[in-house]
């Protein structure tokens, strides 16, 4: 037997989650030109989506969609992670599986798809959720392919350790940053050798470049810097990269969860 409490639990730390996305939406305003990027906001309509979907399948009193609809969602959700996946992996390889940003979300989103698509239909559609009556186990969907809900399982209990690792370190305030970084001024052995090519002294070369800071690179009024395609928007309040992973945690968490108790 699992407990209703339980999974009372789980879906409502899941609709504080709903809630966070939603949030993060509004106060981004990612329609609107010159705000956060467009392109973010697809992180934070995931998590308002995966969420909804699993508060929905943890008590069948918040199903939102039915589970064809899911399917649906979750299908395109897989597909442009995966595509954001092979954009970052042409630039960084393998650290885009690995470090990248895009890859717990694919994680995530394949996961939400398996529990749709494999559930066993006669438990899933019967009892309304996973949760069914009460919670019992046999009232709950049975998931097949059962191997592939390991692999899914160690694959967001990786990850969840992974974002769990980057809050509890140092600069919590996240780890996928818009700032660029400052191009270091160029140092003595530089300086040295581009006096010697222009026949100056080096010493003098050195004594200039360790006491007079390099000219910033002129940039045409108006131009904005481009960060990079994975990384989220700096913010404070909601929009803190920390509020972003919290709820990556919490829902990696829970799919493991749920695909424990489904195998």
């Amino acid at each position: 037997m699992i407990p209703s409490w339980v999974l009372d639990i789980f879906a409502a730390v899941m609709l504080v989650v709903a809630a966070a996305g939603a949030a993060r939406l509004i106060a981004a305003r990612p329609w609107q030109p010159g705000t956060r990027p467009a392109a973010l906001a697809d992180i934070d309509v995931a998590h308002l989506l995966m969420a909804i979907a699993m508060a929905g399948q943890l008590v069948p009193g918040l199903r939102a969609l039915p589970d064809g609809a899911w399917e649906v969602v979750f299908g395109v959700m897989t597909a442009w992670f995966g595509y954001r996946v092979a954009r970052d992996a042409q630039v960084s390889g393998v650290r885009a599986l690995a470090g990248g940003h895009c890859a717990p979300h694919l994680i995530h989103a394949g996961a939400m798809l398996y529990m749709f698509v494999a559930v066993s239909a006669p438990a899933a559609h019967e009892s309304g959720g996973i949760g069914g009556m009460g919670g019992s186990l046999s009232s709950m969907g049975t998931l097949g392919l059962p191997f592939l809900a390991l692999l899914f399982t160690l694959a967001l209990v990786g990850y969840s350790i992974w974002d769990l690792d980057q809050l509890s370190g140092p600069g919590t305030s996240g780890h996928y940053s818009l700032a660029v970084a400052p191009v270091p001024a160029p140092g003595p052995v530089l300086a040295e050798v581009g006096a010697g090519a222009t026949g100056g002294t080096g010493v003098a070369a050195m004594a200039a470049s360790a006491s007079v800071p390099a000219p910033a690179a002129a940039e045409p009024a108006g131009a904005a810097r481009v960060p990079p395609a994975s990384a989220p928007a700096d913010g404070t309040g909601v929009l803190a990269p920390w509020v972003a992973t919290s709820c990556r945690i919490a829902m990696g968490v829970t799919m493991a969860f749920m695909l424990m108790i489904m195998i």
